[in-house]
């Protein structure tokens, strides 16, 4: 699902809000997420996951194009870990299969 088809849902299941109401909505959302991330804070959603960053080393790397050796920063990432629940009901039908 990408952030259009997010909206249009949001858009059917509660059809008294706007399309921009509901745009205005999930951007700020996202937003309020990446500036906690930012900060180097985390954002737990429960029953859903946890959203923090986590650092990468320095290293040397290569450009795919070329094959030359490339110096590559340290950084941080994000980092995404699924919810006990989120778990659970994407497992669910593996469960009910045995």
């Amino acid at each position: 699902m990408i952030r259009s088809e997010l909206v249009q849902k949001l858009c059917t299941d509660f059809p008294d809000l706007t399309q921009r109401e509901v745009e205005s909505v999930v951007g700020a959302i996202f937003d309020s997420i990446t500036d906690q991330l930012a900060q180097g804070g985390r954002v737990e959603l429960r029953g859903f996951g946890a959203f923090s960053t986590r650092k990468r080393d320095a290293r040397v790397g290569r450009n795919p194009r070329t094959g030359e050796a490339v110096s590559v920063d340290e950084k941080r990432v994000p980092y995404f870990k699924p919810g006990k629940e989120m778990r659970e009901r994407l497992n669910l039908h593996e469960v009910t299969a045995e």
